[in-house]
């Protein structure tokens, strides 16, 4: 047998073992018996619509559960009547395939499954993990140019090389389709603690509002607390000896390879170590206020090297800028200060450790989850105000919903976890001045326990424990939902 002949065997003999529904007609047990992600329903009618001659790109941070998805996308197939074996999945980063062209893959799946010679039935091929095939868009765009009948899915975990390549190779040919962290709603209904919820309608403004509202606060609160700590990734949440030692498992599986790897190839980043403790810092100040020129001072970084990093760190979805607008919501031409959070709270917890309930930056890492649920939101805009009241005295509100054509805001947010301010809601001065200044109805507040409507001179409050909030908008954005009222 002759090396190439030996090497066709062996890639045979590999697709044949990722790919046993081509005898069985199902996926493996253990992927079958895994909860599948809520995005699969989003995802499912734009991956397999074979209408429509563009590949998909599936692309998100690591270990977000983006190669089970494709498992029970395809699962979802075959229940569906597709043959299975016109289904076939590569996992591109397997080393006896390196070097191998998609298209050779491809020829020789066909021809295992016995249909080699079969140009007018429809495929669907899911190429895993594209990002370790040298210039794997160039491949993709050419595939989807000739096969007419096929459908291709590619993933990745390079989530910044996949977007840039995508954006520059894929135009009119790919598309994306990014998958976050578990949201908070995700992370509920995964451990079963939905039944902790009742449903209760609320009068705000004269709209009635469907809120949920927790049987237990204290368990709902500590759930809320775990998902902070724990709840980004799937397999972390479910897993008891992963979230003993978080460092092992996220740090050095997820942020270490996308710093020291992952965007380090992409942009020929020099210094590896200045941006790992850039990301550090970002991480353990998640939800403040920070401003180039002050990043620089601190961290002895020129500032246009800073802005690079911030943007790699940004496409690599690990963090996400949050733009600052005025008490009027009008953005600043010489934008000089931003805010930046995690994209996904347990990052700090794997770098640091868990937090509780009584730590000092409680308030910055819950303001961190709230937005987590917000950031994979389509088509919304949302910023934090923030004006200079005197010389040594700021207005600032945590979360305002953008109108872009007016540049005027349609609701606004403040994060709390305490009850005090349902107490003493006259003591959200800034909140107040901000809803007269621009003829807000009123305004969401967050609390720790409390929930109701308080009517005040300056608009209506509606006030909702921040955890049942957090799994309001994690739901909202799962059903592509337009907000409303900061929903």
């Amino acid at each position: 047998m002759t090396y190439t002949e030996l090497l066709e065997k062996q890639i045979t003999d590999r697709l044949k073992i990722d790919n046993p529904w081509w005898i069985t007609d199902v996926i493996p047990a253990y992927l079958s018996e895994m909860k599948p992600r809520m995005y699969l329903d989003i995802f499912y009618p734009i991956a397999t619509n074979s209408s429509i001659r563009r590949a998909v790109v599936l692309m998100g941070p690591r270990r977000v559960g983006k190669t089970v998805m494709l498992y029970h996308t395809i699962q979802r197939l075959i229940n569906e009547g597709v043959p299975s074996r016109n289904i076939i999945y590569v996992s591109v980063e397997t080393p006896i395939y390196n070097g191998i062209a998609l298209e050779q893959l491809f020829t020789l799946a066909k021809r295992i499954v016995g249909k080699a010679d079969e140009s007018d039935e429809n495929f669907y091929i899911f190429f895993d993990e594209i990002q370790y095939l040298k210039d794997w868009e160039i491949h993709l765009k050419s595939l989807v140019d000739t096969y007419y009948n096929t459908k291709f899915v590619v993933s990745g975990s390079a989530a910044a090389a996949l977007k840039k390549q995508s954006n520059e190779s894929g135009a009119g040919r790919f598309t994306d389709f990014s998958l976050p962290p578990l949201t908070f709603f995700e992370y509920v209904h995964l451990k079963g603690l939905q039944k902790n919820l009742k449903t209760q309608k609320m009068v705000w403004n004269g709209c009635d509002i469907a809120t949920y509202l927790p049987i237990s606060a204290q368990q709902f609160n500590k759930a809320f607390i775990d998902y902070i700590n724990f709840g980004g990734y799937p397999e972390v949440a479910l897993r008891t000896d992963m979230q003993n030692d978080p460092a092992q498992y996220v740090k050095q599986d997820i942020v270490d390879k996308v710093l020291l790897r992952d965007l380090p190839s992409l942009y020929g980043i020099q210094d590896v170590q200045e941006l790992n403790s850039l990301f550090t810092m970002l991480a353990y100040h998640s939800g403040k206020q920070f401003s180039y020129e002050g990043l620089s001072q601190e961290s002895g970084v020129r500032k246009e090297t800073l802005k690079k990093y911030i943007q790699y760190l940004e496409a690599a979805f690990l963090i996400k800028v949050i733009h600052r607008t005025d008490d009027t919501a009008k953005r600043f031409q010489r934008e000089t200060t931003f805010k930046i959070y995690l994209t996904n709270p347990s990052l700090r917890c794997a770098l640091f450790q868990p937090i509780t309930e009584n730590d000092n930056e409680i308030g910055d890492m819950i303001e961190t989850a709230v937005y987590a649920q917000w950031i994979p939101r389509p088509n919304v805009s949302v910023n934090y105000a923030n004006w200079k009241i005197n010389k040594n005295e700021e207005g600032e509100v945590d979360i305002v919903g953008l109108n872009v054509a007016l540049q005027k805001p349609y609701w606004a947010v403040e994060v709390k976890w305490t009850d005090r301010f349902f107490d003493r809601p006259n003591d959200l001065k800034s909140l107040a001045f901000f809803i007269e200044k621009n003829k807000l109805p009123g305004a969401l507040v967050t609390t720790t326990t409390q929930a109701g409507v308080k009517k005040m001179p300056f608009g209506e409050l509606l006030f909702l424990p921040t955890a049942c909030y957090a799994y309001m908008v994690g739901e909202n954005t799962i059903n592509q939902t337009k907000c409303s009222f900061g929903l």
